[in-house]
């Protein structure tokens, strides 16, 4: 038998009991506050690949096809196969939940500390393609029966396709089901220019630059990858391009601009115009101009997923380097559970809580050229449902 003890150092043992069992109360609480953190998320084995490509494929907020009801299925059950060994060899599946789940769990034991009036806090994840789905998600809220409910976009920066996709899903909910009106409900849209994320890119391009000799830090190209949109989505008015654009130029900024860097589109899907240039196209025409060394860092991403950790690591680091002659390439982290990245989740969060509004007024404006009919109804129903409770 081992005996082990306990050595406190701190001001007195009943002050540090007090803390330990009132934060412990605290803890196991129900939730006065609960954070509904939204995101596509990822299968979590290969099993769930085809059902995940299915949700999307048919999703008509995300992808708009003719035939949709035939041809998303058809593309869904053709891709599934190549999806899979894509994630077998990152590990079997998407780490995306477990890192959702680490951020959540670390951003609400900082809202306890911060926001106390607001406490207990507890985070909610709701995915759009895979579990736990944000229908489901809503049901253990509603069991839950928080006093108020934050929906936080986990997408930095708006798109219709990804962030409206996801809201649009708790109207469908709930236009099918009874609207919890008892709880306070409100809406975290988009941060693409929060300080402290900012500084969480600036902070991990930093430790990239590190691990280039002395002599070629300043030549490393920074090319800050992002997931690319059709260009009809861009000529609708999505504002997307110019969200990621604004992070972007704020990372360069804290960075003093110390490198060349360009904002470069990864993850285009079929034969239509897409935003470009496309990463691999970008790491191609610097090798020829004479650039040899480069940073690739996912500027849209909060979390590793397959778009980092296989497009970016495997297709790009590893693959496409070597065969066109790169000298060295490093890949920025995703923020994940950087402290600052946790600092600017639990400010964002404290920050809307103390605010008057319900809701963003950019949240409830449609792009010029919407020609989606699910978006009218949407932002009618969030104006109703949430502005009447601010």
């Amino acid at each position: 038998m081992i005996k082990t003890t306990l050595k406190y150092t701190g001001p007195s043992l009943t002050n540090f009991l007090k803390h330990h069992f009132s934060t412990t109360s605290l803890n196991n609480a129900a939730p006065q506050t609960a954070i509904l953190m939204l995101n596509m998320g990822g299968p979590q084995n290969k099993d769930q690949v085809g059902d995940y490509l299915l949700r999307i494929m048919t999703d008509r907020d995300m992808i708009q096809l003719p035939v949709q009801s035939k041809l998303g299925p058809w593309i869904a059950q053709r891709r599934t196969p190549e999806v899979q060994k894509k994630y077998e060899e990152i590990g079997g599946g998407s780490p995306i939940l477990k890192w959702t789940n680490i951020q959540g769990e670390l951003m609400c034991k900082e809202l306890d500390k911060i926001s106390p009036d607001t406490a207990p806090h507890k985070h909610y994840v709701g995915f759009r393609y895979v579990n736990p789905l944000t229908e489901d998600t809503l049901a253990q809220i509603e069991k839950d029966n928080p006093k108020r409910v934050v929906i936080f976009s986990q997408y930095p920066q708006y798109s219709c396709a990804t962030s409206g996709s996801s809201f649009n899903s708790i109207y469908t909910h709930y236009k099918n089901s009874n609207f919890p009106s008892q709880i306070k409900w409100s809406v975290i849209d988009r941060w693409s220019t929060h300080p402290l994320l900012v500084k969480v890119f600036a902070d991990r391009i930093k430790d990239e630059l590190k691990q280039f000799p002395g002599d070629k830090q300043k030549e490393v190209v920074i090319l800050f990858s992002a997931h690319s949109l059709p260009l009809r989505a861009v000529n609708r008015g999505d504002p997307y391009p110019s969200e990621v654009g604004a992070t972007v130029e704020l990372v360069m900024r804290e960075l003093d601009n110390c490198n060349p860097y360009c904002l470069v589109w990864q993850s285009k899907v079929g034969p239509l115009p897409w935003l470009e240039p496309s990463t691999d196209d970008a790491l191609k025409g610097y090798v020829k101009q004479g650039k040899k060394n480069f940073i690739l860092v996912p500027i849209a991403f909060v979390n590793e997923h397959i778009e980092t950790l296989h497009e970016l690591d495997i297709e790009y680091c590893h693959d496409l380097a070597k065969e066109i002659g790169v000298e060295k390439i490093r890949r920025a982290a995703a923020p994940n559970d950087h402290p600052l990245f946790i600092q600017a989740l639990s400010d964002l969060v404290a920050t809307h809580l103390k605010g008057n509004k319900s809701l963003n007024p950019k949240f409830l404006s449609r792009c010029p050229k919407c020609v989606n009919p699910r978006c009218i109804e949407s932002k009618r129903w969030y104006g109703e449902r949430m502005c009447a409770q601010s």
